[in-house]
């Protein structure tokens, strides 16, 4: 499914001409290796960061420290800076942002092991999403990449109406 998903976003990116970028933290890079599995992606594929530690999302992407500190890693609004400041980095049409709990450990107050949120950001709009998926780290880290791939799809089919 994934796989079918990450094709048709390969068509829709080469068609319009459009790029993206992707800053993902508990997926590990699963969504960039998704978006650069078919020939031809250096076309559209600008810039995938693994942003994993608090640090690195402060240092690489300028995620303000004082949100972390106050909402949390995993949270609406570090997902959407995360898609916002990649796209910014890259210049690219459109940016993803990923964050969540992945397990097993690692779950707080308010969120549980499985909360992800997913953020894309294009030009004129950005939306997010918060998921809850259940399952062991893989089952979650899976759900996560195609929760990713299918929020793209969609904030690109509606940017192209």
């Amino acid at each position: 499914m994934a796989i079918n998903i990450a094709r048709q976003i390969h068509k829709l990116l080469i068609k319009n001409e459009l790029t993206v970028a992707v800053a993902e933290s508990c997926t590990g890079g699963l969504v960039s290796s998704y978006l650069t599995q078919n020939s031809g992606s250096s076309r559209y594929f600008l810039l995938g960061a693994t942003v994993y530690s608090n640090q690195a999302k402060i240092d690489i992407l300028g995620i303000p420290e004082t949100l972390i500190a106050r909402k949390g890693a995993v949270c609406a609004e570090v997902a959407l800076n995360m898609a916002k400041r990649i796209r910014k980095i890259a210049s690219s049409d459109f940016g993803v942002g990923i964050t969540g709990i992945a397990g097993p450990g690692g779950a707080t107050q308010g969120k549980p092991v499985g909360t992800v949120f997913i953020a894309v950001a294009s030009k004129d709009k950005s939306i997010y999403k918060r998921f809850q998926f259940s399952g062991n780290r893989t089952a979650i880290r899976k759900r996560s990449v195609m929760g990713a791939l299918k929020l793209l799809a969609k904030t690109m089919r509606q940017t192209l109406k």
